[in-house]
């Protein structure tokens, strides 16, 4: 009953003192959103072009329009949503995020018992020999005993400039920092998925046009080689046709190094060893977004996890700051203890045996050598300089968003270009075909007509799939939709 009455009085007081008490520093405040209204200088793109063919169809960017969670079924590609959900169940980062995360959450929790006394049990048994000349008779015999006691220590240090409140503040900060930490990863994983993917239906469409190339190339070496044969072609032409077949062989490593590479580092990506290779998607398997969202300025600040992240930085150096100026100030702690002291451990708790004790100090500091307030122009300066990281932060998220609209727009104008350029070279080597059987033009005229159409073809399928990579792109750069999970 005693440590219960006791405990109750010391937490009684150590509320009623915490609620009298400041919390001294600055109280943070969200940084006010950028007053921008558009990402570009000049008149902001609302509209693509569009160009004939799969993949060319002119895009909306509705202004406003929230991003969705699941940004990527945008593509409406059960592949590739297959390959995300699979990255972010296996995905090594996220596993070590979210475990960071964790820490930062029981970090938080375990700052939080500074706001209230701590309460210690402690029973103890100790030999002694007290000679008489302790107590001034050193002809007294020395006195020999055991003794025992069993006691509760109470111990408060009472939060009175918030030195304990700003660091809680502190922790909290971290832990919504490890919050956004996690976001990011996620966001990064989802568009590393969707882009390399992209990356490597591009290459492997490349391979497949360059491959059905060089098979012509050979076929067409054959006829050549025939035609020398009977004396219809000459060795020149022969020579020529043999150095474009090995021309276009030797084009196909690099991009056929290119694809694995992409292949590994997307079973990478979803968590699985190189060797368990990836679904082998296809340009043909997506499909372009007809609308894509674009959050205003003013809402990009609240939906990037970076910035979030950032801030939650900003938020902490604050708290930090507030610390060290709480440190500067005096510092309270009370002490109690109540227990039972005896000669005899069975005589413990029995009357006549009770023993307590109360106590406080206050401790206010006079001289460190400039230490705590050297501590607190670092913590100023720290705060200053996340102040300085959140805006350059800030300033990128908007230039991404930037550069990505500018992307979408530039490269929707180079699809069409690339698209009429290759049903021209494709309409050219038809003519050119048909006139080398009539022989009306030299061999070497066909020659030019099949490279131009074989470097028109690929340049229009880079072109494609830089399209569908600047969707993704600015999807990602806009946040990715979490806030709608």
């Amino acid at each position: 009953m005693r440590v219960t009455a006791l405990a109750r009085a010391a937490l009684a007081s150590a509320g009623c003192i915490s609620l009298a008490a400041c919390a001294v520093g600055p109280n943070f405040h969200a940084p006010p959103a950028p007053a921008v209204d558009h990402y570009t200088p000049g008149t902001q793109p609302s509209a693509t072009v569009g160009s004939p063919g799969a993949g060319g169809a002119a895009q909306t960017l509705e202004l406003g329009e929230d991003v969705p969670a699941s940004w990527w079924e945008l593509f409406q590609s059960p592949a590739l949503d297959r390959l995300i959900q699979q990255a972010l169940h296996d995905s090594p980062n996220l596993a070590a995020a979210e475990a960071t995360l964790r820490a930062a959450r029981e970090n938080y929790l375990a700052e939080r018992s500074a706001l209230l006394p701590t309460v210690d049990a402690q029973a103890q048994a100790t030999r002694e020999r007290v000679p008489g000349a302790a107590f001034g008779l050193p002809s007294f015999p020395s006195s020999i005993f055991t003794l025992y006691d069993a006691a509760v220590n109470v111990s408060y240090r009472v939060d009175l400039f918030g030195a304990s409140r700003r660091q809680l503040e502190a922790e909290r900060a971290q832990w919504d920092y490890e919050r956004w930490e996690l976001e990011a990863a996620r966001l990064s994983l989802i568009g590393n998925v969707v882009t390399t993917a992209i990356d490597a239906a591009s290459l492997q469409s490349q391979i497949t046009a360059l491959t059905e190339a060089l098979s012509t190339q050979r076929s067409q070496l054959d006829v050549v080689q025939r035609q020398q044969h009977v004396g219809a072609a000459s060795q020149a032409d022969v020579l020529t046709q043999r150095g474009q077949v090995a021309q276009t062989e030797a084009t196909l490593p690099g991009l056929e190094k290119s694809l694995a590479q992409a292949q590994h580092r997307l079973a990478v990506l979803v968590g699985q060893p190189p060797s368990a290779g990836a679904p082998a998607l296809t340009l043909e398997d997506l499909h372009l977004p007809a609308e894509l969202p674009l959050s205003v300025p003013a809402r990009l600040v609240r939906q990037r996890p970076d910035i979030r992240a950032s801030e939650a930085q900003l938020h902490q150096a604050s708290a930090q700051l507030g610390v060290a100026t709480a440190n500067l100030y005096p510092q309270l702690n009370l002490t109690g203890l109540i227990g039972t002291e005896s000669l005899a451990a069975n005589e413990l708790f029995k009357p006549g045996t009770a023993a307590w004790n109360i106590g406080g100090s206050l401790t206010q500091p006079l001289f460190h050598g400039g230490q705590l307030l050297a501590q607190r122009r670092a913590a100023a300066a720290n705060l200053d300089e996340a102040a300085a990281q959140y805006r350059e932060t800030v300033l990128s998220a908007l230039q991404e968003v930037a550069d990505t609209l500018r992307a979408l727009e530039s490269d929707a104008r180079a699809l069409r270009s690339q698209a009429a350029a290759e049903q021209s070279a494709a309409g050219s080597l038809g003519i050119v075909g048909k006139q080398y059987q009539l022989g009306a033009v030299s061999y070497v005229t066909l020659l030019i007509a099949q490279r131009q159409y074989a470097q028109a073809h690929q340049a229009r399928v880079q072109a494609l799939a830089a399209r569908f990579a600047d969707s993704a792109t600015l999807l990602q750069a806009l946040g990715g939709g979490w806030w709608n999970r």
